[in-house]
């Protein structure tokens, strides 16, 4: 496969605010990446260097091969923004929003018509062409920011927060339509909070933090990395409390959240069926009454919050 994002040590500061800090990484044609970080990482910073709409103090970014600083007009047919937020127009109809965007990507007759059409039938658009934009639902509105980000069919797709705020319905349906276009062989770049569907969705995930790349690769890939904790959920018919003053004072383990259900998780170190026999066996002689000790999958949330509290940033359960 080839290389359609190229990104090679590019930094940007605001004042004194390095907002990314000598970021590198490179993208396959065909793949579908989840780009993840806290607020404040520089994800939505590094997404609009790529897209032309910021430079950087230093490095440089590729788009199929073109330099995005020193050809930006040639990387922007290549590429499709869609950003977190977006206009819309109170008095335009599905069909003629797009039509107005067609036009500006310089469409003219027959192929505007199809263009439109096309793009309309693929994000399920025209049975709703003449609906008002702005009395669009969430779903709708999204899958129409799509659809104006498809009109000049690029090679690149970079989407900011695409299913934020969907229902469930509907981020299925977004979902689908990720795989349909990358099966189609466009690259697709997507950053998100929703760490449990890009795992779904991406072929890879690239986490950064404070600028700076922490992990890219796929998600069991982070989950299983070497140093990685082990959680194993405990249930007993007595109040917690006690048990968690316990847990903060046994070596090699601490405690990490109570589930919804009362149960208490523990971070274990070592994840060896010895070690947690042996927990399990000082905690019950201990005299707590266990009705549930069992080692959990570990989450692609729990993955990334250990790894930022490795890199000694801030986070919260």
């Amino acid at each position: 496969m080839s290389t359609t994002i190229r990104v090679a040590g590019i930094s940007k500061s605001f004042g004194p605010v390095k907002a990314v800090n000598r970021l590198s990484f490179e993208v396959s044609s065909g793949q579908v990446l989840g780009f993840i970080g806290a607020n404040g990482a520089g994800k939505t910073t590094a997404m609009r260097i790529m897209c032309t709409l910021e430079l950087p103090d230093e490095g440089f970014v590729e788009i199929c091969g073109c330099n995005v600083m020193e050809n930006p007009a040639k990387a922007r047919r290549r590429l499709g923004w869609m950003p977190d937020a977006y206009g819309s127009y109170t008095a335009v109809s599905v069909w003629e929003y797009l039509d107005f965007f067609g036009r500006a990507y310089g469409f003219r007759r027959a192929e505007l018509k199809r263009r439109v059409d096309e793009v309309m039938a693929f994000t399920a658009l025209d049975v709703i062409a003449d609906q008002a934009a702005a009395k669009l639902s969430k779903g709708q509105k999204q899958r129409l920011c799509l659809g104006r980000t498809l009109i000049p069919d690029p090679e690149v797709l970079v989407l900011d927060e695409p299913a934020a705020g969907l229902d469930p319905k509907a981020r299925i349906e977004f979902k689908n339509l990720v795989r349909l276009l990358a099966a189609t062989g466009k690259t697709l770049f997507i950053s998100s909070h929703i760490l449990s569907e890009l795992e779904e969705m991406c072929d890879s995930l690239l986490f950064i933090d404070a600028g700076s790349l922490v992990h890219h690769g796929s998600s069991e890939k982070l989950k299983q990395r070497e140093g990685s904790p082990v959680l194993v959920r405990i249930g007993i018919d007595a109040p917690l409390d006690p048990l968690a003053e316990w847990v903060a004072l046994y070596p090699g383990i601490e405690c990490y959240d109570r589930a919804r259900n009362g149960n208490l998780r523990i971070r274990v170190e070592d994840g060896s069926p010895a070690c947690l026999a042996a927990i399990l066996r000082a905690i019950l002689q201990a005299g707590f009454p266990v009705c549930d000790f069992h080692r959990e999958d570990i989450r692609l949330e729990d993955a990334f919050v250990d790894m930022l509290s490795k890199t000694g940033a801030p986070h919260a359960h």
